[in-house]
Formats: structure tokens, sequence, C-alpha cells
């Protein structure tokens, strides 16, 4: 395991593309460029809150050299390493499907591109770090509240198994942070903190949208050549190069979209600015896990009254982000038509992905869409999803999810506990379906009518598991291999936000290990995964969130 002075700082962002002509944060446009050098901010008080064992390894360090005063100088912001070559990035973006213009890292300094023993680069990147040219009237800082969010989310989703960047670590800063929580006119001063997220690389289709919005069809074109370098060299180059490119993205894209409604992610803030080009879940701002399967919950009280991010909106989003991203790469590529052909890709790649997930999560082979057709299904738009995954069964489970406020990680949960035996299908309706009881937040909601309808659905898969011959064993560990036991849940997450804010650190650890293992039961941590009491309903941060941060 290398020292921090070991670490190889390649920076083929800085060396490749154009650079600001300007240095420093002072708050301006910047044209013809593609990044901006400045310096991190230094903090008063660093203090290390957690690391990543995980994270770390991807770039040679040891745990010793992460509990280091050393690793807290360099990775609050105080010190800058001999190679590092610290800067900014320039991107435009939709946000809440309206240009914005100009956005760029206003609170997000890489410190450069670390090319680790197995040859995989690694930019490292501090977020809370200080003020950058594009930061507007902002301050450029972070606080505690959502750096722990960040942090533990960008973890918890990679065990998961869902595309993401990596958070290395979490560091108070000892400083106050002046923020307005819910934009209602009172502001607080809250606790600072650094957090430093990782990525191959944190390109992202507003770096793209900006140039196009300035006709910089140089600058673009240097920027997608070097896109295809160095993280898509099978593209090839060129036009047709771009255009592989781009069909790439939108694979990449729908499979981590599919990943997000698997285990009932919500992103809440899907503008173009927020996503990536290797297709990794970035800027986790206001998200929330989708507790009660609520189609329509959206997390983010910004988004409160249009809903545009809400659950069942994401594929849909995706794709309107990635119509943007085409039309951005329209100018290097000559023609539309060619980028259609990527945006079919996704719609394909993201029916097939979603399918292929909601099969694994109720333990099932995969069949032909023939193989349970329903006549008499009701069209795309009438289902909570708006879409239909080619399989009746599956279709049918979104409307038995909405009957009544059923816990979406829970329900999965109990359902492998269901034999699928013939003396099971032969109980009656609340018999049948007494295991599932455990995921309805208010189980007075099923009614007889109600009741009827989730037993209907039940018999109709045992019924597919009896056809299949899957053993009920071999059926649980197929489910609970993909459905997770664990999930960050937004009352989780305060608690712990709770606790470091009071000086206990130990709290964002212990959550973090955890969900580690979220597949896993945990003997001893079953506290971990309660459905959200009552209290979180409509508690601050543990129901809906704003984008202040």
């Amino acid at each position: 395991m290398s020292s921090l002075q070991n670490l190889q700082f390649t920076n083929s962002f800085q060396r490749e593309l154009p650079e600001d002509r300007e240095r420093g944060p002072r708050r301006r446009q910047v044209y013809s460029a593609c990044f901006s050098s400045v310096d991190p901010t230094p903090v008063s008080e660093p203090r290390l809150i957690a690391y990543s064992p995980e994270a770390a390894r991807l770039i040679d360090l040891a745990p010793e050299e992460c509990e280091s005063a050393a690793f807290l100088d360099v990775f609050s912001g105080n010190r800058v390493l001999g190679d590092m070559q610290p800067y900014a990035a320039c991107y435009g973006g939709h946000q809440f499907g309206n240009w914005a213009g100009q956005l760029g890292d206003g609170r997000a300094i890489t410190l450069g591109e670390v090319a680790a023993r197995n040859g995989q680069r690694w930019e490292l990147q501090l977020k809370g770090a200080g003020a950058t040219p594009y930061s507007r009237t902002a301050d450029g800082r972070a606080v505690v509240r959502s750096s722990v969010r960040e942090f533990l989310c960008s973890e918890a989703m990679f065990h998961l198994g869902v595309p993401t960047t990596r958070a290395l670590c979490l560091i108070g800063t000892g400083d106050p942070v002046l923020r307005d929580m819910f934009y209602d006119g009172h502001p607080r001063e809250e606790p600072g903190a650094v957090i430093c997220r990782m990525a191959p690389s944190f390109l992202r289709f507003g770096n793209f949208e900006i140039l196009a919005a300035r006709n910089d069809l140089d600058t673009a074109r240097s920027l997608a050549d070097y896109t295809l370098r160095r993280h898509f060299a099978g593209c090839g180059s060129g036009p047709a190069g771009y255009t592989a490119f781009f069909e790439e993205v939108c694979r990449r894209t729908a499979v981590m979209v599919a990943h997000w409604m698997r285990v009932g992610f919500v992103h809440g803030v899907m503008n173009t600015d927020n996503m990536s080009v290797l297709g990794l879940t970035i800027d986790y701002g206001p998200y929330g896990w989708l507790e009660d399967f609520d189609p329509n919950w959206t997390p983010n009280t910004t988004d409160r009254g249009g809903r545009r991010y809400r659950f069942a909106h994401q594929p849909g989003v995706a794709l309107w982000n990635l119509i943007r991203f085409a039309e951005a790469l329209t100018p290097l590529v000559g023609a539309t038509e060619p980028l259609e052909r990527g945006l079919e890709e996704y719609e394909r790649s993201l029916r097939a992905a979603l399918r292929s997930q909601w099969l694994d999560k109720l333990g099932l082979a995969a069949n032909t869409p023939d193989d349970d057709a329903d006549p008499d299904r009701a069209q795309e738009d009438s289902l909570p999803l708006g879409l239909s995954l080619g399989d009746a069964l599956v279709d049918e489970l979104f409307r038995v999810l909405v009957v009544a406020e059923t816990d979406m990680t829970w329900f999965f949960r109990q359902l492998a506990e269901v034999p699928a035996t013939p003396e099971w299908l032969a109980r009656a309706d609340e018999a049948l379906i007494a295991p599932l009881q455990a995921a309805y937040y208010v189980p007075e909601q099923l009614d007889a009518e109600r009741t009827a309808q989730v037993a209907a659905w039940v018999r109709r898969y045992l019924r597919r598991v009896l056809d299949q011959g899957t053993p009920d064993a071999e059926r649980r560990r197929r489910m609970n291999a993909v459905n997770p036991k664990f999930v960050l849940r937004n009352y989780l997450a305060q608690l712990a936000i709770d606790r470091v804010e009071a000086g206990d650190t130990g709290a964002v650890r212990e959550l973090l290990d955890v969900l580690r293992h979220p597949y896993d039961e945990q003997p001893g941590k079953e506290a971990f995964a309660e459905k959200r009491p009552d209290w979180a309903r409509h508690r601050p941060g543990c129901s809906m969130l704003s984008c202040s941060s």
C-alpha cells in the first residue's frame, strides 16, 4: 500500500483540454475552456468523521494512512500535494426542464487524477472545499447534514450493486456555514464538512451542453475526443465514434436507472448537470428511499409542485436528459439520425434491464413476453410506472403494491418467506398473505376487497413458482441476493446526522458498517432494517429534503 506522498497523479484532464486563462475563485463566465485552476480554501479545525476502507484500497491507501494527520490535511483542503493540480470544471445544464446556462463546479474542486497500481485511474474531488469561479453568489462550502448523506449513500449504493461514484472520506471543518435549509427566510449556522468523492471521471451531460449552447465546436470536439480516448476507447473516433459513444452512454444510463428502480432509490434532482456520461449515480442531494411504494413520491421540496423527479418518472426523465445530450452532440455528428439510434437503445436496454431485475426480485426465471400474456391488460399509461415490462405478473405487481401503504423493501423480503406449496395456495385470503403483513404501514387499509386483490396476485405468483419447479430455499436465496434488507432510509441518515452534530462520529461508521452488507441478515442489527417510524413521517430530513447544502 502506498503513502500519500507516493500517489501518482496523471492529471490527463488538465493536460489535454483547454484551461481558463484566469486562475483563482473570482466569479465569472468562463469561455473556450473546460476547467479553471483553483485551490481549496483551508479550514480551521479538520477532524475525521469517517472514511471508506474499500474506497481507500482503490488508490492503494492503507487504513493507518487514512487515519493520519497528513490525510486529514490533504482531504480537508488544507494541503495540496506537489503533483496535484486542483481545478473546477465548467459545465451547464437543464434544471427542472429549463436551460440554466453556466453552472460548473460551484463547491467541488478536483485535486487531480490518481493512477492506482492496477492501472485504474480515479479522479479525487473535494466537495465543500471553498469558492470557485462557478460558485455564483454562494460560498462553495457544504454542511455536515448533506455531506453525511452523500458519504453514506455513495458507499451504500456501491454495496447494493448500483453504478455510482464513491466516497473516500468525510471530514468536519470546524467552521460554521450559514444555510437556509428550507429557503423560508430562516437561515442558521450549521457545522461545515468536506467530502472526498471518487470516480473515473465526473464528466456530465452538462460539460457538453455548455459548449454546444455557446457554439464552441472546437472545444466541444476536444472534449469529445478526450472522452473517447480516456473512457470509451472502443468506440473509435470522429462522428462514428461520437455516435457509438452516445449509444454506450444511453445503455449505461438505462442500466443505472433500472438499478435505482430495483432498490427503490429516488435521485430527487435529475438535472442534466447531474447526469454522468459514465452511467454513474452522481451528486447525492435531496435523494430518498422509497419506503411506502408511492410511484409519485419525490424527496425534493423544490420539486413538490410538479413532481418532475418522482420515482415513477425517473426512466422518462433520463430519456429527456439523453435527448438534450444528443442535441449537444449533433453539431459534432453532423446529423440527428445516428443519435436517434442511441435513444432507441436506451428504451430497449431499460425495458430489458427492468424486466430482468424485477423477475430476479421475484425469484423467477425469465420467460418470453407472451408466456404470461394477459389479453385484458390495461394500457401502459394506466400502470403505476407508466410502462409495461412485458410480463403481466410483474405489471400487476405494481398495482398490488399501491393498494395499501406498502414498504417496498420489507415486501420483497417477506414475499421470499411465503411457501410455494399446494397447501399454502389452498389457504383463505387473509391467511395466505399473512407473511406480508409486516410490510404494511397501516394494516387496517387492507379491507376485504384489497386483501382479495393482493391474495389473487400472490396465488398467481406462487403458481408460477410451482410451474418453474424452484425449491423454496433456492427461491429465497435468489430473492434475498437482489432484494436488500438494509437500505439508507432517510430517518436512519438523519439520526446519524443528529449524532454527528452532537459530536458522536461513531454513528456514521456504525451505519456504514451495516450498509456494507445490505443483503445479509446481520443478527443484532435488526433495528437498522425497521420500517420508517411514524415520528419520521413528516420530520425534516426524514421525509422530503431541500437542495440546501
